[in-house]
């Protein structure tokens, strides 16, 4: 698999965070794989909740949005969009992913998917990665997001303008 060169994100705090998360939700839909990738504490599930509240409130609702860490998928209706958010962190082996129903999911919903290393070859090749890592303050974060084509980030250039490392 090749990837197209990465971009990276400076997001200096949580809100920094969140607010990137809200500028994606819109520009996403069905078929859309966010694959989240990083260590424990990283953000990816800050980030996904806050993508996943976004998408919600635009179409009237306010849920509680749980970590699919122990669930390992939670589902949101936003609308006319069903979310598939899922921590694969707990699977030990690919074939575990096939009884969560989430090859199906990535044809007919937005998916947002932590711990994507855990499904070997099943991750959609059209997936947008996102990498989380530490930055230089408890709350900061560098993201770098790949992909196997340019459309991603060019879908993706209004949300992403103000964060773009200098």
């Amino acid at each position: 698999m090749t990837l197209t060169p990465p971009m990276q994100l400076y997001l200096p705090s949580e809100d920094a965070t969140a607010r990137l998360a809200r500028r994606m939700a819109p520009l996403l839909g069905a078929g859309d794989t966010l694959a989240l990738s990083g260590p424990i504490g990283a953000g990816k599930s800050f980030f996904a909740r806050a993508l996943i509240r976004a998408r919600l409130n635009a179409v009237g609702r306010d849920e509680d949005i749980p970590s699919p860490t122990f669930t390992l998928v939670q589902t949101y209706d936003a609308g006319d969009l069903e979310i598939w958010h899922s921590d694969l962190y707990r699977l030990t082996h690919p074939d575990e992913v096939l009884e969560l129903g989430l090859e199906d999911a990535f044809d007919t919903a937005l998916c947002l998917v932590e711990w994507p290393d855990r499904m070997g070859n099943a991750l959609p090749e059209t997936a947008l990665h996102l990498d989380f890592a530490a930055g230089d303050s408890d709350d900061a974060r560098r993201l770098t997001l790949r992909s196997q084509t340019d459309d991603w980030i060019a879908h993706l250039a209004p949300a992403l303008a103000d964060f773009a490392d200098a």
